[in-house]
């Protein structure tokens, strides 16, 4: 495998990696939400992704079973960290947790090297919630979600399934980002009995769509790693990876081969629309990556439409910010989306809509039900993935949206005059109130790194506001007062669904973020 020890990788990849100095102030007590030590119980499946200090990627996948009294009985993880090329597979002996009534932990990892995986995190539910990095060996984020432990077997995987991949390629010794949408039939005996994928890589210029994907295999460890963790190896379409399987309908990737490094997740297909009229109804989605045309920098987009079962879109209203640049978008014309034909089964779709000021944007998806996707953007020179999801009946309101959340954001700080750029990864827990005011309270942690910079900045106070233009179904604007020192405001563009997700991206000349907010189920 290639080494990939380059600092210019911060700008362009921080947003791929599924999100200033100073003390954070006192918090407030946090609300009673209603998690303890028992709510964190089980066997769980984590993903996270980011940079090491020396700006290059690194991604690991794994798994940890906690006994719902604070101690950790064992884990598992592998890691890909490229400035070294060398995937590695490290077995954790034990550790500890804790919980607030929030839903907000910490977590450590021992392994038997001695060393510690240190991690914050923030419960969504019992089952899932998001997690940051927290030793300062990377910057990195990402999520956690319970594992059902019976499925560990070959015969678990027996369907078809949706994936998206983020991360980067690499050719002679060339960085660029990467993207990588598809489909995959496994049959329950070790196969891959075949499939589809679209990929989009920098270092290809132009995406590469619908390609077929052979016959190939997978297989759970029989080393004791594969009953008692879910893991296993898989490889297709030229690629290896690492699997842990979370349940039969879900399982994380992580690549480990000498094209470059990504991660990512496979979501079990339900009946996935296989024309027009069976893709209806309103939608948001989010696309995070790094654009290589123009100023090459972060790129982020999110919006909404809704299909008329006919291949036409309307009510479309997006917002990209384009390293810095941001554009709302609405009045868009030629705005269609078709469910391919050619690829009967598959999932697979495409959408595009046309804004006056920054052109034609164009997107492919893989559905893994009539409600869900996983979307790829192909607009020129971006290369970014996302979520796709129904968003339900409106209205939204305050009333109506007030709640406890936990979240995950990422992205880059932008380069000043003055500064380098920052990758930036934040995770949280707020409670949004009814109030016209400042109607967000809550405790985050982040870390930001630079080429000379890492700073972790822990139980820093979060305050903000929330307002909802007209029905809520898009143009909402989330403001945020990150109360460190100084105090940074952060402004999102934010789109909600009835099933209590939003899809958020700044609106801010000074970073490119994408953020994701759930409401909390304990």
């Amino acid at each position: 495998m290639n080494k990939i020890s380059s600092c210019a990788v911060l700008i362009f990849l921080a947003l791929f990696l599924a999100a200033c100095g100073g003390g954070g102030s006192t918090p407030p007590p946090p609300p009673s939400t209603g998690f303890t030590l028992a709510s964190l119980k089980g066997q769980y499946a984590f993903s996270l992704s980011g940079l090491d200090p020396s700006g290059a990627y690194i991604a690991r996948i794994g798994s940890f079973i906690s006994d719902g009294n604070g101690i950790i009985t064992g884990g598992l993880e592998d890691v890909l960290p490229l400035a070294t090329g060398q995937p590695t597979t490290t077995s954790f002996s034990g550790g500890s947790y804790s919980i607030q009534s929030n839903g907000r932990g910490s977590l450590t990892l021992n392994s038997a090297s001695n060393s510690a995986l240190q991690l914050a995190f923030d419960m969504q539910s019992p089952s899932s919630g998001f997690v940051l990095e927290t030793d300062k060996n990377a910057e990195g984020s990402g999520t956690f979600t319970l594992q059902t432990p019976a499925n560990f077997t070959n015969g678990s995987l027996s369907s078809q399934y949706a994936f998206s991949l983020m991360g980067i390629s690499f050719t002679n010794n060339t960085v660029a980002p990467i993207s990588i949408v598809g489909e995959l039939a496994t049959d329950g005996n070790g196969a891959i009995t075949g499939g589809l994928l679209d990929t989009n890589d920098g270092n290809v210029g132009e995406p590469v769509p619908a390609v077929p994907i052979p016959p190939s295999s997978y297989s759970i460890d029989s080393n004791g790693n594969g009953s008692g963790f879910g893991r296993g190896t898989m490889s297709f379409a030229g690629r290896s990876y690492a699997f842990y399987i979370v349940d039969s309908s879900h399982f994380l990737l992580l690549e480990e081969d000498a094209l470059g490094g990504s991660s990512g997740e496979a979501l079990q297909q339900s009946a996935p629309p296989t024309q027009n009229s069976q893709f209806a109804g309103s939608f948001i989605f989010l696309a995070g990556g790094a654009s290589f045309l123009g100023t090459q920098g972060p790129v982020a987009t999110v919006g909404r439409f809704t299909a008329d079962g006919n291949g036409g879109l309307s009510a479309v209203t997006a917002d990209d910010n384009n390293n810095g640049r941001h554009v709302h978008i609405q009045n868009a014309t030629a705005a269609t989306y078709t469910i391919d034909a050619n690829h009967t089964g598959s999932g697979r779709g495409t959408f595009t809509f046309t804004n006056s000021g920054t052109g034609t944007y164009t997107f492919t998806f893989y559905a893994v039900s009539s409600t869900e996707a996983v979307v790829q953007n192909t607009s020129k020179g971006y290369i970014a993935t996302g979520p796709l999801n129904s968003q339900g009946a409106g209205p939204f309101s305050l009333e109506t949206l007030a709640g406890d959340y936990a979240f995950n954001w990422s992205g880059v700080q932008l380069a000043d005059s003055t500064a380098v750029p920052l990758a930036e990864e934040y995770a949280g827990q707020y409670t949004l109130t009814n109030s016209s005011g400042t109607s967000v309270n809550g405790t985050l942690d982040y870390t930001q790194l630079g080429l000379s910079t890492f700073n972790l900045l822990t139980g820093v106070n979060l305050t903000g506001s929330l307002v909802v233009n007209k029905d809520g179904t898009a143009d909402n604007q989330y403001t945020f007062n990150v109360n460190s020192s100084p105090t940074t405001t952060i402004h999102f563009q934010a789109y909600f669904s009835s099933n209590g997700t939003a899809f958020l991206v700044t609106a801010d000349s000074s970073r490119t973020t994408t953020g994701v907010l759930k409401l909390q189920a304990p």
